[in-house]
């Protein structure tokens, strides 16, 4: 039989509370326990003395006979200094997942044709309006020598 220091859920919903306890890794997470060696209140502030209770040397007994904590409870015994708990290292954790990389993909290669049509657009709206513009001081300066030979 192995055994396990793991969390038990208890509370109200959304207002979860956790005895920290020592189980059979095969009961289920609420069920029938050996021993309850601590609670964990998440709700409590991280700086509060209440958020993490153990009974530290029910804890090292039982780490001593070869009870395995669960990640979690691993950290919490680490920050207690009860059981140190390597560093773990991940570095494709903040990467998007392969459909969330399709769809920025997918965005980027409309987002860029959106720009190249508007571009387009306005290079075509640029060359619209200098063509009148050219046309316009000719006739401004039309205009300007046949008023001259009018005055005389």
């Amino acid at each position: 039989m192995s055994v396990s220091i793991r969390l038990s859920r208890g509370g109200a919903k959304k207002r979860p509370y956790y005895k920290i306890v020592v189980a059979n890794s095969t009961a289920p997470r609420d069920g029938k326990y050996l021993e309850q060696v601590g609670t964990y209140n998440p709700i409590l502030a991280k700086d509060d003395e209440n958020r993490v209770r153990l009974i530290e040397d029910r804890v090292r007994y039982w780490l001593s006979v070869g009870g395995q904590p669960t990640d979690r409870v691993a950290r919490l015994l680490d920050k207690a200094g009860i059981k140190e708990r390597a560093a773990t290292n991940n570095p494709k954790q903040a990467e998007p997942g392969k459909k969330a990389k399709e769809r920025a993909e997918d965005r980027a290669t409309k987002l860029r044709e959106a720009e190249e049509a508007a571009a387009e657009a306005a290079a075509a709206a640029a060359a619209a309006a200098a063509a009148p513009a050219e046309e316009a001081p000719a006739a401004e300066a039309t205009e300007e020598a046949g008023s001259e030979s009018t005055e005389a």
